[in-house]
């Protein structure tokens, strides 16, 4: 049923306002979440330092237990070193070192040899280009006072920070769009599935929801499974048993250039759970911030239908 997507001559009013209320939100909680992850991190640094004898040992060992530690190490050299320059400069595995990073693990199959020779050779890269200006004892006689350790701790944890910061952003706001349309569904007498209940997406009762559900798809072929990761999925209270949930992707953007970029994975989204699903799947965006009417028009041209944050209440047009 055509809720946004089919009143283009509202669109432009309700761009202002969803930028309106994103900047707001911004404004006010956006500083909030970066200086928790900050605090966080700061205290992540300071143990990477003792882990790494405040940066005077980045032994092997040190690098095998504690993998979690590379980014860090990448954060405190002179300038600091991305990923791939990493790999290139220690001339590593790829695999090691984005196994470090991603999964903050070791390859399971590499073998001990060839994964001594590596760490050993990361590690080399990250004494020799160590910043003086950061670690000011390292050639110095004097051990690291408390004040320089917090310090150095500090500047690399907002290296860190700044390198994530549109994530962190990005997940603050899922998680207050999320919290918006839970607080909406429970005033209208709508019960949240937890984990636990083992509930899956098409056996859902009536007048329930759950949030990050995974939905199975057959990829074109049909011999590979994936899963779809839905941000909130809806049951409503006067479905039928045999009537398939709602799907809705929460979005926001600081900006209009990365929703034209990302525009085409919620199309995929959609393509993938009709295929397997029916043409009867209703999946649908709940927006907040920057969509323009480029956007906005690709994804009505998809069949994707949207509610803006700022009129929530249009949930209620889905049925809902």
């Amino acid at each position: 049923m055509p809720v946004n997507l089919d009143k283009p001559q509202n669109w432009k009013t309700d761009i202002a306002q969803s930028a309106d209320m994103y900047n707001d939100w911004f404004m006010k909680f956006a500083p909030k979440a970066l200086r928790e992850t900050q605090i966080k991190t700061t205290k992540d640094v300071e143990q990477t330092l003792v882990s790494t004898a405040n940066m005077t040992d980045i032994a092997p060992a040190i690098l095998r237990n504690h993998p979690e530690v590379l980014p860090t190490l990448r954060m405190a050299t002179c300038p600091p070193i991305a990923v791939d320059r990493l790999i290139g400069l220690a001339g590593v595995s790829p695999n090691l070192v984005k196994t470090m990073e991603k999964k903050q693990s070791i390859p399971p199959r590499m073998s001990t040899s060839a994964l001594e020779q590596d760490l050993e050779k990361i590690g080399t890269i990250i004494e020799k280009m160590t910043d003086p200006d950061i670690f000011v004892w390292l050639g110095h006689e004097q051990a690291a006072t408390d004040a320089e350790l917090h310090r150095a701790a500090t500047i690399v944890a907002d290296r860190l920070c700044g390198a994530v910061s549109n994530p962190i952003i990005r997940n603050a706001q899922e998680q207050r769009q999320l919290a918006e349309i839970k607080s909406w569904l429970e005033a209208r007498g709508y019960r949240e599935l937890r984990s636990g209940e083992g509930t899956k997406f098409d056996a859902m009762p009536k007048g329930t929801f759950s949030f990050r559900l995974n939905v199975p798809v057959k990829l074109e072929g049909g011999q590979k499974i994936v899963n779809i990761p839905v941000d909130a999925i809806i049951k409503p209270l006067n479905s039928s048993p045999d009537e398939l949930p709602i799907f809705f992707e929460a979005k926001s953007a600081g900006d209009f250039t990365n929703t034209n970029k990302r525009r085409k994975e919620e199309a995929v989204k959609m393509s993938q759970l009709r295929s397997n699903y029916g043409d009867s799947v209703q999946f649908n965006l709940f927006l907040c911030g920057y969509f323009d009417s480029g956007y906005l028009g690709y994804e009505a041209a998809e069949g994707i239908n949207w509610v803006w944050e700022h009129r929530i209440d249009d949930l209620a047009e889905f049925g809902i």
